[in-house]
């Protein structure tokens, strides 16, 4: 008996050794495969980072995106066009009923380039805040901020990713302010006015998205800057725009809230009065400057001959100052879901981010979007980062044109764009970000051609998919939002169930052209359409025009075709 319970000792003993042998050799092979494995990744993502390093980072953007591209290639398409060579249109209901899963490809395409085109804007506003690193403020201290009534209006920016003190100081000296708030690690906001409410430092505990070790507000907390001592330096590089000349109100004082009298009175000086003074207007008469906002009293909408501006009788001089208007800057999600699903539709190019930005401050409510684009965020559209299924916002951006993508909406305002003008702008996102232009080179490449071949017929299939599975539609022309701007925005918030204040509008149409207007100032020489481009584009025209009269809507604009 006590030889047996020996030899079972023995034998328990070696499998113990054995199992814990095994046990050490699994633990190490399962190190050193995970090491492997790491170092290999460490070597893709250092030959893939200069790629990656510019698409934006969100909360949830990796849910969204993976919810969105099924629908992007939705086999339902409504095509136009072979995008081979340059064709003649079809006309009449088979344009509205064939398929073709090529102009769909297309549709996939961009949206996955939509998100990695946006580099070029990233990596400039990386360059912009090396370069303002050097310069500081000086800290004022922790402030509570309430959202519904800030002290620190002018809000200039948000950025999830690169957010740095240096970036918001350099942004509101720019704009002429004084102070510089930050918030929540990654949102800028400028005034001249210092918060009252202070809050305890141990408040502002956010972290700054793009500079470790630095505090960037909290949650409903600012951390402020005084930033007086570089506004000597950015002063020079403000630009005072004249918005022309006007008849004055009969009472001067009455109108403006603040006024100065000074001999030798000068443009400069008067608006920089006024930008202290944290007003967008400043209006000089003779030796008086008068600091405002445009009200019923003065539109700032019929100017007068610049000639009757010479004296100081019944003319005056209108200037716009570095500051913001800020009486529609607030918005908001909705308190409570919307029960009406609306769409902000366009094709790519044709004025989908102006109209949001009209939208949203005349309404005070964000607009949402069927995509996500960091650049939009970072400049104030919040909505970006909500998902676009959350009806918390007032209306969603989308370019799909699908059946069933277009059939979830209940509404819809679908804003149509001259085909060449969207062409281009379109064009030049792609090769250059919201606000750039193209090269040359990129317009007398092969890219141009075959990007009008394809993408022509995609403007064509969007309006003509809303016209057939739209259910309710608003039809607005981007060429008339433009000429009439007050008249069409009343008609797109009343489409869209709001009600706003005449100074909400006018203040609107003083901050009409938002954060991605391009400037006019590059033209190209020479013509980038060829004969055989126009004859396929206005065929495309012809046939949309056809198809909004036989809706009862107004046809295209006569513009639309070239002379």
């Amino acid at each position: 008996m006590a030889r047996a319970f020996f030899r079972l000792q023995k034998f328990l003993r070696r499998t113990q050794f054995l199992l814990f042998f095994l046990t050490a050799a699994y633990l190490m092979a399962g190190s050193l495969l995970l090491l492997q494995r790491t170092r290999l990744v460490l070597q893709q993502g250092s030959r893939s980072s200069a790629a990656n390093q510019a698409v934006p980072e969100a909360a949830g953007r990796v849910a969204m995106a993976d919810a969105r591209v099924p629908q992007s290639v939705h086999p339902a398409a409504r095509p136009l066009a072979g995008t081979d060579t340059l064709q003649e249109p079809a006309r009449g209901p088979r344009w509205l009923t064939s398929r073709n899963s090529e102009l769909w490809q297309l549709r996939r395409r961009w949206f996955h380039r939509f998100i990695s085109d946006q580099e070029p804007m990233q990596t400039a506003g990386l360059k912009a805040m090396r370069r303002t690193a050097e310069h500081k403020g000086t800290y004022m201290g922790c402030f509570s901020d309430d959202s519904k009534e800030r002290t620190l209006k002018g809000a200039v920016f948000y950025d999830l990713r690169k957010m740095t003190v240096p970036h918001c100081q350099e942004a509101c000296a720019e704009r002429a302010y004084s102070y510089a708030g930050l918030a929540y690690g990654a949102e800028c906001y400028c005034g001249n006015t210092l918060p009252a409410a202070a809050a305890a430092p141990e408040e502002c505990n956010s972290e700054c998205k793009g500079e470790k070790g630095s505090v960037c507000g909290g949650v409903n907390r600012l951390s402020v800057y005084r930033v007086e001592e570089l506004r000597a330096g950015a002063r020079r590089g403000r630009n005072v725009i004249y918005r022309g000349c006007f008849r004055a109100p009969e009472n001067l004082t009455d109108t403006f809230p603040a006024s100065l009298i000074q001999p030798n009175l000068t443009v400069e000086m008067c608006s920089e009065f006024c930008s202290k003074k944290e007003f967008p207007l400043a209006v000089v008469r003779g030796r008086e400057c008068h600091c405002g906002f445009p009200t019923a009293r003065f539109p700032l909408r019929d100017g007068a001959d610049g000639q009757l501006c010479r004296g100081t009788g019944t003319h005056c001089r209108v200037y716009q100052t570095p500051v913001q208007d800020t009486r529609c800057t607030d918005r908001k999600f909705l308190t409570t879901k919307s029960k009406v699903f609306v769409a902000l539709s366009s094709f790519p190019g044709a004025g989908n981010t102006w109209a949001r930005h009209l939208i949203e401050h005349a309404t005070g409510i964000y607009t949402g979007s069927y995509y996500f684009d960091g650049a939009l965020y970072n400049k104030g559209f919040k909505g970006e980062k909500d998902h676009w299924r959350s009806r918390r916002t007032i209306c969603v951006k989308t370019h799909e044109s699908g059946k069933t993508e277009i059939e979830m909406f209940d509404s819809a305002i679908l804003l149509i764009r001259n085909p060449y003008k969207s062409l281009m702008a379109e064009f030049n996102r792609k090769y250059a970000g919201h606000l750039g232009y193209a090269t040359d080179h990129n317009w007398q490449s092969k890219e141009w051609p075959d990007f009008v071949n394809s993408y022509a017929s995609w403007w064509a299939s969007h309006v003509l998919d809303w016209l057939k599975y739209g259910k309710r539609l608003l039809v607005v022309h981007y060429e008339d939002l433009k000429q009439s701007l007050i008249p069409k925005l009343k008609e797109m918030v009343e489409f869209l169930n709001v009600t706003v204040t005449e100074d909400r509008l006018l203040c609107v149409e003083n901050n009409r052209d938002g954060n991605f207007k391009r400037s006019g100032a590059k033209q190209k020489d020479f013509e980038p359409f060829t004969q055989e481009m126009k004859d396929l584009i206005n065929r495309y025209i012809l046939t949309v025009d056809e198809a909004l009269r036989g809706r009862n809507f107004t046809g295209l604009p006569r513009e639309y075709v070239p002379r």
